[in-house]
């Protein structure tokens, strides 16, 4: 199934409309936007466990060094026995089956690895959601403080105004009684 830019932007849209949706729920029942506590569903499977676990470790200067030790070692113990005069090498150069073995390991480590990325990316995809949500119910929030204050203002002024005004006019009556 092909998704078109046409349908891409529909989804967009739908997506930007519940969140909108969302926002004008919370502010309306006057409820926090984000949950408290994660959402017991959305605990990693097995896979999705192993595939991080694999990232982790298969990203990491201890996977480099440790492959590098075992690829000095392989190379060292299989030219040490070449060279021997008796002893036959279980992978003589050029390391046909050490070239297998980083083959096969890089076949299973990448697609893991994307999985991993794939799953990292989905969750950054809900938290940027997320934070969009909470920044728009922010602003509205903010622009509602502002017509309160611009409301409050506005009541002060009225009130200074009908105090001049009295004031103005308690003492036009000590003018006219003196």
């Amino acid at each position: 199934m092909r998704t078109t830019r046409k349908d891409y932007l529909a989804h967009i849209e739908e997506l930007q409309k519940r969140s909108d949706d969302t926002v004008a729920k919370h502010i309306a029942e006057r409820r926090a936007l984000t949950p408290s506590q994660p959402d017991p569903e959305d605990d990693p499977t097995f896979g999705q466990r192993a595939a991080d676990a694999v990232a982790r470790f298969g990203g990491s200067w201890t996977f480099i060094m440790l492959f590098a030790l075992v690829l000095v070692c392989w190379v060292a113990l299989n030219s040490f026995l070449l060279t021997r005069g008796g002893a036959k090498p279980f992978d003589p150069y050029p390391y046909i089956l050490l070239n297998l073995f980083l083959s096969m390991l890089a076949s299973i480590q990448a697609p893991v690895i994307l999985m991993s990325q794939n799953r990292q990316g989905e969750i950054d995809r809900l938290n940027a959601q997320n934070d969009y949500e909470i920044n728009l119910k922010a602003e509205l929030e903010i622009i509602a403080l502002h017509e309160k204050m611009d409301g409050f203002k506005q009541q002060l002024l009225d009130m200074q105004h009908e105090q001049l005004r009295l004031l103005n006019a308690l003492c036009a009556d000590n003018k006219v009684a003196t």
